[in-house]
């Protein structure tokens, strides 16, 4: 299966670097680049990419209001890409806004270009992506300054003992395989509790996963 990918940045070189170095991949195909926000979700409407590949900071509409567009449309357009966050900090502010607007993932431009790969394929096959150095702090930021809701927590009745115990595990930033040698369990059956976890609260990806997990308060962010 080839993913297919639309480059949303300012910068016409870097914008071109990210281009190139994804189409010189086998199964990623780069469809088409755009210059700032509004062009990328107008180019991504038309093209339907798997991902598209969004710069925060852009003159005009920015890549929040662009990731937002896509991923919430108001006009009720079907195709909905998965958007892969590109920051130049880590400490990038605009990022916290950017989970709430529905990103998949987020990587730092300073990223080596396997990484860019790597990324570009795991959001693709619907797994939820965060630089490791931003992953921690980026997270836990962003829950404490969202308040605590209790149709969050009520949310939970339907999750069984297992994918409870799961779902705090995402939320402290395990991968599957992480949770299988902690829980001492297969990989698979971690894999089939996390689909029935995404199922049962209707998230999309771990990100969701691990916002619910912190306002539910089954996780706590790091004083």
């Amino acid at each position: 299966m080839t993913v297919s990918v639309v480059v949303v940045d300012d910068q016409a070189m870097v914008r071109a670097g990210f281009a190139a170095i994804l189409d010189a991949q086998e199964g990623i195909r780069v469809l088409g680049q755009a210059a700032d926000g509004a062009e990328g979700v107008e180019l991504a409407r038309r093209l339907r990419p798997d991902v598209v590949l969004m710069d925060v900071r852009m003159p005009g509409m920015n890549g929040i209001e662009a990731t937002r567009e896509l991923v919430h449309p108001s006009r009720g357009e079907p195709h909905r890409p998965l958007v892969l966050v590109l920051t130049t900090f880590d400490a990038d502010e605009y990022v916290y806004d950017a989970l709430a607007a529905g990103a998949s993932g987020f990587l730092l431009k300073d990223a080596p270009p396997d990484d860019l790969v790597q990324a570009v394929r795991v959001v693709a096959a619907g797994e939820a992506l965060l630089a490791p150095r931003v992953t921690k702090r980026l997270l836990e930021r962003f829950a404490a300054q969202r308040p605590r809701t209790s149709s969050r927590a009520q949310q939970l009745a339907d999750l069984t003992e297992r994918e409870r115990e799961i779902l705090v595990l995402i939320g402290r930033g395990r991968s599957n395989g992480e949770i299988a040698a902690e829980l001492f369990i297969a990989e698979q059956t971690v894999k089939t509790h996390v689909s029935r976890i995404f199922t049962k609260l209707g998230l999309r990806d771990r990100v969701q996963a691990v916002i619910l997990a912190f306002d539910a308060g089954l996780v706590e962010p790091a004083p």
